[in-house]
């Protein structure tokens, strides 16, 4: 289920006449003060997190002033619910209100029908009361039956105007869910005023699934249930998945540091879900935290894999990557070995990598794994299905302890001198952009077109496609392939540049911080970090006398 945030939640509410205290999102402590400035004072300050609890854990707060809603909202952006920051706060007028109530809608898969629940009382703690929470069955299109609904409200014990809010309110909720397909739409407190007035204090709503691509208004970035709310990464990830289809790809962030007494945050990659899980155990039994679960299964791409690959490496301070899955995948691994092999050298690998690629074409996939990226600073290691996650997981240990690697830090892909030079030659591919020297080409021609499984030929000194553009385009599997092969027989010449939108700009502050960047320059080879000490400095003096961009 995809979840909304409370303020999300409450201008659906709003929109459909519900009442909802007056209020505003803030990012910054300088936001905040202007949101509580305009609403005015006292104003409530509250974390916006998927988790219960959120005032045990300080994330409630009251501001009296312009500057305590400031510091409230300081301290607040500065927590971290779970392993994740918090990157906004609601501010809201603060009301007084004579009771407290609770009410959901949810959708109970045993009755197959929707359910309200409904009780007297609300705020923390309802789940121990669930004694005196009435269940009142839904029809899916015209919500509780009149005569259960009065009854139910007759026994909470309002004066009538109180009830009759409370009615109306329970009737228009019905039609938020529905209307936007809502798995549960949650109110607690409901609040009901001295003058009998019901207003939504709280709000929690989540959507199903499958129907987020009916309701591109609610602003859900990712379909499907986290614990928190999206990272940059992870919408990047959820990009890529959807605009390649070929296999499954799930991306979902776990820990952005070591839990205290680990052995270092880790990088996992999964290929199949049993598998996988079984894997993480073997890995996490060895001490290690995993920064990510990723998986990669269904036959997927060179490039899914790929981009897989430098998700995960886009993470700081991992010791080491670990992948394995399955070990019986009825998927051709060769695949797979082609993508990591080229994600790993583009990032110049220097952490321990362990890739236990079990099924079909396994043999082939580690001897291409492990020959591909024998030159790299780090080891990779391959290994196939008869390889228990156990013993891998030992070993990846093994590597990890001797590795004299410090931690890593992101960085952005190295590309040949020949990539985006406009004497190269250039053709679009369904996931990039292949490119070839001509000056390789008169060298390496026929030994490339070898390679190409029969999609590229000479023709007179002259690289040629033995297909339609369109047709060749859709190719980009065996120009990885063919890319990754001319590497392992030192045969230079043709790369396939495949770009992850919005993933350069999450990696730019750590290549920044690598140089000493000030943010400035876009061109030089920071791409985009800013100005440098040291070595690169002379690109900046180049740049302040107008010969550099």
């Amino acid at each position: 289920m995809a979840r909304l945030a409370e303020h999300q939640g409450k201008a659906l509410l709003r929109d459909a006449g519900i009442p909802v205290p007056k209020g505003g999102v803030a990012r910054s402590p300088e936001e905040a003060a202007k949101v509580a400035t305009r609403i005015g004072f006292p104003c409530m300050v509250k974390i916006q997190a998927w988790a219960t609890g959120r005032a045990a854990m300080g994330g409630v707060a009251v501001a009296k002033t312009a500057e305590e809603a400031r510091d409230h909202a300081a301290r607040m952006l500065a927590m971290k619910v779970g392993q994740f920051p918090v990157t906004e706060v609601l501010i809201e007028e603060r009301l007084a209100f004579a009771r407290e109530l609770f009410v959901s809608f949810s959708i109970d898969d045993r009755e197959r029908a929707p359910i309200l629940l409904l009780s007297a009382s609300g705020g923390s703690g309802v789940e121990e009361r669930a004694a005196a929470v009435r269940r009142i069955a839904c029809d899916v299109d015209t919500g509780p039956d009149t005569i259960v609904l009065d009854t139910a409200i007759e026994s909470l014990g309002l004066a009538p105007a109180a009830a009759s809010s409370v009615r109306s309110l329970v009737v228009k909720l019905f039609d938020v869910a529905r209307r936007h397909e809502a798995r549960s739409l949650e109110i607690n407190p409901l609040a009901l005023t001295q003058d009998g007035v019901a207003i939504a204090l709280d709000c929690r709503v989540t959507v199903d699934d499958y129907a987020v691509f009916r309701h591109p208004d609610l602003g859900i970035d990712i379909a499907r249930e986290l614990d928190h709310p999206p990272t940059a990464l992870e919408r990047v990830a959820y990009a890529v998945e959807q605009s390649d289809h070929r296999g499954t790809f799930y991306f979902a962030q776990l820990a952005v540091c070591a839990a205290d007494g680990s052995r270092g945050l880790i990088g996992f990659h999964g290929a199949g879900g049993g598998g996988s899980m079984m894997s993480m155990d073997a890995v996490s039994a060895e001490g290690f935290t995993l920064a990510d679960f990723t998986d990669t299964s269904g036959n997927p791409s060179p490039a899914k894999v790929y981009a897989a690959a430098r998700l995960i490496l886009a993470q700081p301070d991992l010791v080491g990557y670990f992948g394995s899955g399955s070990g019986v995948a009825s998927q051709e691994q060769f695949w797979s070995a082609y993508g990591l092999a080229k994600a790993f050298w583009e990032l110049e690998l220097s952490i321990p990598a362990v890739i236990r690629l079990g099924g079909n074409t396994e043999d082939r996939a580690v001897e291409i794994l492990q020959s591909a990226t024998r030159g790299l600073p780090a080891i990779v290691e391959g290994y196939r299905k008869t390889d228990p996650p156990a013993r891998i997981a030992a070993r990846f240990t093994a590597l990890v302890a001797q590795s004299k690697a410090g931690p890593w830090r992101p960085r952005h892909p190295r590309r040949p001198e020949f990539v985006g030079r406009g004497e190269s030659i250039s053709w679009p591919l369904r996931s990039g952009t292949l490119w070839i020297d001509r000056a390789a080409w008169s060298r390496n021609g026929p030994a490339i077109a070898a390679r190409s499984n029969g999609l590229l030929r000479d023709d007179h000194g002259a690289p040629t496609r033995t297909l339609p553009d369109a047709d060749f385009a859709q190719k980009d599997s065996d120009m990885i392939a063919c890319e990754v092969e001319c590497r392992r027989d030192g045969i230079d010449g043709l790369f396939v540049e495949i770009d992850i939108p919005n993933l350069a700009p999450l990696v730019a502050p750590y290549v920044a911080a690598e140089r000493g960047c000030d943010g400035r320059c876009h061109d030089c080879p920071c791409r985009g970090g800013g100005r440098h000490k040291g070595a690169h400095a002379d690109h900046h003096q180049e740049e302040d006398r107008g010969g550099a961009s």
